[in-house]
């Protein structure tokens, strides 16, 4: 009987043991996951006007005393009505020289698109063409906004996207745009800038509230 009872208990707790290894195996599993999941994925190289690192491309000549930053999902709705209310004044000012613009696609808004992640492919899009062509990049973005797909839907497929690429002039960003080679990047640039919702705006490397009067009309006053 003593015998009997020994062997149980070691059966116990090599069975505890074995269920200790499991539970470790499974959470390393998970971290390894989701590391995985927001991981930036590839990274892409300086190229002009674009700069990698900060994933921001500028218009205008950069001396200006004052910078506007937007940070833009091509999925968000009121990105596209501020781009239909500001875009061309503040492409106007970035080109006379008044202020310094930079944009900066991101992705929020993966959830609204059936699965298919279109916020961070058409984000992955526009920094495939920044990096062939950071010039023709506004001209990328405003036939995005111009095409943009409803909430709730599959978005544009990457054939499209790369259509929109190649009727802006940046062929070069076609094969990148159908490999998805920066499908991760829009997301790791949200997370990194920890931007909530979209359109976010910077004056000065200050974020503005706008929705509060006295911070729209600094962006009003900028564009005179």
């Amino acid at each position: 009987m003593a015998t009997a009872k020994s062997n149980t208990n070691w059966f116990a707790i090599g069975v505890s043991i074995a269920v200790v290894v499991v539970l470790v195996v499974l959470g390393g599993l998970v971290v390894f996951l989701n590391n995985q999941a927001t991981a930036p994925g590839a990274t892409p190289e300086s190229n002009g006007a674009f700069d990698a690192e900060a994933g921001s491309i500028s218009l205008g000549e950069g001396e200006a005393d004052d910078t506007v930053a937007v940070f833009v999902d091509f999925q968000c709705p009121a990105c596209k009505a501020f781009e239909d209310q500001f875009g061309e004044a503040l492409a106007a000012k970035a080109e006379d020289g008044s202020i310094n613009l930079e944009y900066h696609p991101i992705a929020i808004l993966d959830r609204y698109s059936q699965g298919t992640e279109y916020s961070s492919r058409s984000a992955g899009a526009a920094i495939c063409v920044a990096e062939a062509n950071p010039d023709l990049y506004l001209d990328f973005a405003n036939l995005l906004f111009e095409n943009q797909p409803a909430e709730n839907t599959t978005g544009l497929t990457n054939e499209q996207l790369a259509e929109f690429a190649a009727q802006a002039g940046a062929d070069d960003a076609v094969e990148c745009i159908n490999d998805e080679t920066y499908r991760k990047f829009g997301a790791a640039q949200a997370k990194a800038n920890e931007i909530g919702g979209t359109p976010t705006v910077e004056i000065n490397g200050t974020r503005l509230d706008l929705q509060n009067a006295a911070d729209m009309k600094k962006l009003t006053d900028l564009l005179g």
